[in-house]
């Protein structure tokens, strides 16, 4: 029994007839089998050089081919080229080559096209196998403890797409990981291709697809002032964003999030970091938002699902504003009825404007409350639902709320982060710049971007010197 490997570059004349000898002789020979290997014509050179350097052949050209005997093993025994090939397969088989050049030439082109068109197949079905990196920064929080299961079970990124988990978080939270790791692996997610915990921050981000940024600096008034827990921010984030030039993917997209400074940290990434694009850093508003639906929903005795555009402006973990104005229902049991895409506006259907301005003006309301306050349940299922619409689309014709950095849109100033109404699409996102905002909206918009802005320019003033990393500021 006997093996020949035979391998050339793709286009190769000689590799074509070498090809159609070979397959000659398996057809005739009952116990010859043979093995062909096309290479790129740019990987063709060193392929040879270190393929000849680990087997100590001497071989300069196209195609190369090898003779190997299968019951004994051990690496094969040179041939040659075509030639000798050739010369092996009349002096052995009495067997021979009579194609023309022509057809060798015709052979040799369809060989490369083949090989193209066989690599381009495969490096489309490398994409799809290849999971998407995430990483998920104070992973120790509750919220990450809610988040993983969402993220790992096919809903935000498709039924098809697998993925990896990376928790970074300080040294003193490494136990704490891995429990989390070990807890994880045991739930047998089919589409979670790995799972692992970090405490090294220089090693952080590594070709992250994705960035979850859950650091929280609560603000303590007995203890601390406003100031320095901005500072704080700050530095975190002065931080981060080189570690993710550096190490993440160029096209990496970073959701901030948490209990507090949300605006702020993306606001810091986008500034600490000049080769990110802004258009990829944005800050999670849909707990407000999807709050603030099942507050309507339940006053008007009617599904969630069919209240639609309540719109967020402002500080996501500061001042908000939820504006009620664009707010439409969808199958809303009245006098009034029609089909499935008939809707009303939401304010045309609630008389007690009392009620209104106690539930979503006041800072003491139960709305806040919840969303101020919630275990982490609320808050995971916001950033899974931002990270759905990124990857496949908001809702046809629906409006969503989200941070981003503001380019001028409704007068907000430009360069801070402010939740506003966008769409998802394609990938990507757009700012719903056609509504039309009323007076006092715009009065409120102005107070609320007052109130951003110093957040930032106290986070820029050099009043004290900036830190290296500290594990124990990292989480707080």
């Amino acid at each position: 029994l006997c093996c020949a490997a035979s391998t050339g570059r793709a286009g190769c004349p000689q590799y074509a007839e070498a090809e159609l000898l070979a397959d000659c002789l398996q057809a005739k020979l009952p116990a010859f089998s043979v093995h062909k290997e096309v290479q790129h014509p740019d990987r063709w050179q060193q392929w040879l050089h270190d393929v000849c350097e680990k087997n100590g052949w001497e071989h300069k050209w196209s195609p190369i081919i090898w003779r190997e005997l299968l019951d004994r093993g051990g690496k094969g025994l040179l041939l040659g080229g075509l030639n000798e090939f050739l010369e092996y397969a009349q002096h052995y088989y009495g067997i021979t080559s009579m194609m023309l050049t022509e057809e060798m030439l015709d052979i040799a082109e369809e060989n490369l096209q083949a090989h193209m068109e066989s690599e381009k197949e495969q490096e489309e079905i490398r994409s799809l196998i290849n999971p998407l990196q995430i990483w998920i920064t104070s992973a120790s929080a509750p919220i990450c403890y809610q988040l993983i299961p969402l993220l790992a079970s096919g809903d935000v990124f498709g039924m098809t797409t697998e993925i990896s988990i990376h928790l970074l978080d300080a040294a003193q939270f490494k136990e704490h990981l891995s429990g989390i790791v070990m807890e994880v692996e045991d739930m047998a997610f089919p589409l979670l291709r790995g799972i692992s915990g970090h405490t090294n921050i220089n090693k952080a981000f590594l070709q992250a697809d994705v960035i979850i940024v859950l650091d929280d600096i609560l603000f303590k008034r007995d203890t601390q002032t406003l100031e320095n827990c901005i500072r704080t921010v700050s530095e975190i984030c002065r931080v981060y964003a080189p570690l993710i030039e550096k190490n993440a993917k160029s096209g990496v997209r970073i959701i901030s999030t948490g209990k507090t400074f949300v605006n702020l940290k993306a606001m810091m990434i986008i500034m600490y970091g000049p080769s990110i694009k802004p258009e990829n850093v944005i800050a999670v508003a849909t707990s407000w938002e999807s709050a603030a639906k099942a507050t309507l929903a339940r006053k008007l005795n009617m599904n969630v699902a069919g209240v639609k555009d309540v719109i967020v402006w402002g500080d996501v973990t500061g001042c908000t504003y939820i504006d009620l104005s664009h707010a439409k229902l969808y199958r809303y049991d009245s006098a009034i009825w029609g089909p499935a895409n008939f809707s009303r506006p939401l304010l045309n259907l609630i008389y007690d404007s009392k009620w209104i301005n106690s539930e979503f003006t006041s800072t003491q309301s139960s709305l806040s409350s919840r969303v101020c306050h919630c275990a982490g349940m609320l808050s995971a299922h916001a950033i899974a639902t931002a990270l759905r619409y990124w990857f496949h689309g908001s809702p046809p014709g629906e409006i969503v709320s989200m941070g981003i950095l503001s380019a001028g849109q409704f007068c907000i100033p430009e360069g801070i982060v402010f939740s506003m109404p966008v769409r998802f699409q394609n990938g990507t996102w757009e700012v719903v710049t056609e509504l039309e905002i009323n007076e006092k909206t715009q009065e409120v918009l102005g107070s609320l971007s007052y109130d951003l802005i110093q957040e930032k320019r106290i986070a820029l003033k050099e009043t004290e010197e900036i830190h290296p990393y500290s594990a124990d500021k990292i989480t707080t």
